[in-house]
C-alpha cells in the first residue's frame, strides 16, 4: 500500500492561519522578512547622529537661543521618536499600495514647490512653508514624489526602456520640470540631488547610456553658462577656487569664504584621533550654525580621522545594505523604489562630505541623520520604513 505523502508546512502568508498571523507580529522575527541589519544600522547611525547633534548644537544654541543649550536636540529627538514610530508603521504596509499615489504626490509636490515661492523668504530664500510652530521644505517631498515616480513608470515601462518616447522623454520631461522650480527659490543643492537621483534611476532602469551622456554633457554646458556668462552664484564657484584668497582678500571676501574655511579648520584641528566628543573650538561660533549642514566638520574636529571614517564606513554599510534590498525585491518596482531611496541618501551623504572639505561648491546640503531639521529626518525615517516593507515582501515571495 502506497503511503500517504505528508503535506508540507504552510507558508503564513499563503493561508491567514492563526499560527501565521501570530508569528506575523513578531517585528523582529527573521521569518517575517524584517531586515535586521539595515534596521540595526539606521538606529545606530541615527543614534550617533544624535549626540554629535548635541555636541555640536549646544554652545550655539546657548548664544541663540536665550541660554536653552537643548534647543535643537530637544526638538530633534521628538522627531526622531516620531520617525521611528513611522519607519516601523510603514514597514508593515506592503508597498505595492505607493503605486497609485505616484502621479498625485508628484503633482502635490509640484503645487508645494509652486506655493512656496509665494511664502515670506527666510534668509533671502523661498524654501520653507511656514505652518504655525512646524516649518518644512517642500523640496523634500520633491524627492520622494520623484522617487516614486520614477520607479513607478519603470516597473510599467521596464521592457521599452530603450526607447527615446518612453524610456527617457517622459523622465526628463519630470525631471526637468521639477528641477526648475526648486532651482527658482533657489535651492541649488536640491536642484543637484534631485538630477542626481533621476538619472541614477534612469540609468539602472535602463535608459540608454547614450542619452544619459548627452544630457549630461548638456546640463555642463548650461550650468557653464549660467555661472560664467550670467554670472550665477559665480562667488561659490570662486571660493571653492581658493577659500583663503578669497578669505584674506577683503572683507567681503572674508564673509563670502567665511564658512568653508572654518570648516577646513576644524577638520584640520582634528588630526587622527580629534579634539575628543565635546571638545570643539570651532563650534563656538566661529563656524556659522554648526548644526547644520556642516555639522559633520564638527564631528572630524571632535573625533579625528579615525572617527570620521568609522563614520562614513557605516553610511557605506547602510547603502550597500539598501540596494542589496533592491537587487532582491521580487518585483521591478520594490527594486527601483529601494535603489532609488537609497541613492538619495548615499548621494546626500557624497554631496555633503564633498561641500565641507570644499571638493564642491557650498551649495548647503544636509547630511542624513546628523543635521538638525525635524521635518526632513522625520520623512527620511518613513523612507526607510518602504525599504523595510520592500525587505518583508522579499521573503515572503521566496
Amino acid at each position: 500500500m502506497k503511503q500517504a505523502e505528508t503535506a508540507p508546512a504552510r507558508r503564513p502568508d499563503e493561508k491567514p492561519g492563526t499560527a501565521g498571523r501570530k508569528r506575523g507580529w513578531h517585528l523582529f522575527k527573521a521569518e517575517n522578512g524584517f531586515d535586521m541589519v539595515f534596521f540595526a544600522l539606521t538606529m545606530l547611525i541615527l543614534v550617533i547622529g544624535l549626540v554629535c547633534l548635541l555636541s555640536a548644537s549646544h554652545a550655539y544654541s546657548f548664544y541663540k537661543n536665550d541660554g536653552d543649550s537643548y534647543h535643537y536636540i530637544k526638538r530633534q529627538l521628538i522627531f526622531a521618536l516620531m520617525g521611528i514610530a513611522a519607519m516601523v508603521a510603514v514597514s508593515f504596509v506592503d508597498y505595492h499600495i505607493l503605486h497609485r499615489f505616484a502621479i498625485p504626490l508628484m503633482v502635490v509636490s509640484w503645487g508645494m514647490l509652486v506655493v512656496v515661492r509665494m511664502m515670506p523668504p527666510i534668509a533671502n530664500v523661498h524654501r520653507w512653508i511656514v505652518l504655525g510652530p512646524v516649518r518644512f521644505q517642500p523640496s523634500e517631498v520633491a524627492k520622494f514624489a520623484l522617487v516614486l515616480l520614477f520607479a513607478h513608470l519603470i516597473s510599467i515601462n521596464h521592457k521599452r526602456m530603450k526607447s527615446f518616447t518612453r524610456g527617457y522623454l517622459p523622465f526628463v520631461a519630470v525631471l526637468g520640470f521639477t528641477c526648475a522650480l526648486v532651482v527658482i527659490e533657489p535651492h541649488l543643492s536640491g536642484t543637484i540631488l534631485l538630477l542626481g537621483i533621476g538619472l541614477v534611476m534612469m540609468f539602472v532602469g535602463g535608459t540608454r547610456v547614450l542619452y544619459l551622456a548627452l544630457s549630461v554633457l548638456l546640463g555642463g554646458g548650461l550650468a557653464s553658462y549660467v555661472i560664467f556668462v550670467m554670472g550665477y552664484e559665480i562667488e561659490r564657484v570662486e571660493v571653492w577656487l581658493d577659500p583663503f584668497a578669497v578669505y584674506t582678500s577683503s572683507a567681503a571676501g572674508k564673509d563670502l569664504a567665511w564658512q568653508t574655511v572654518q570648516s577646513l579648520y576644524a577638520i584640520g584641528s582634528g588630526g587622527l584621533l580629534g579634539q575628543g566628543l565635546g571638545n570643539s573650538r570651532q563650534k563656538h561660533l566661529f563656524l556659522p550654525e554648526p548644526q547644520n549642514d556642516f555639522i559633520f566638520s564638527i564631528v572630524c574636529e571632535e573625533m579625528g580621522f579615525i572617527g570620521a571614517l568609522l563614520i562614513i564606513l557605516l553610511f557605506i554599510l547602510l547603502i550597500w545594505r539598501g540596494f542589496s534590498i533592491g537587487i532582491k525585491a521580487p518585483d521591478k518596482f520594490g527594486s527601483m523604489l529601494a535603489i532609488g531611496l537609497t541613492a538619495q541618501v548615499g548621494l546626500q551623504v557624497l554631496f555633503n562630505l564633498a561641500v565641507i572639505t570644499n571638493a564642491l561648491p557650498n551649495t548647503g546640503i544636509s547630511l542624513p541623520f546628523f543635521s538638525y531639521g525635524g521635518t526632513s529626518l522625520l520623512m527620511l525615517l518613513a523612507q526607510i520604513g518602504v525599504i523595510l516593507s520592500i525587505s518583508r515582501q522579499t521573503h515572503r515571495r521566496v
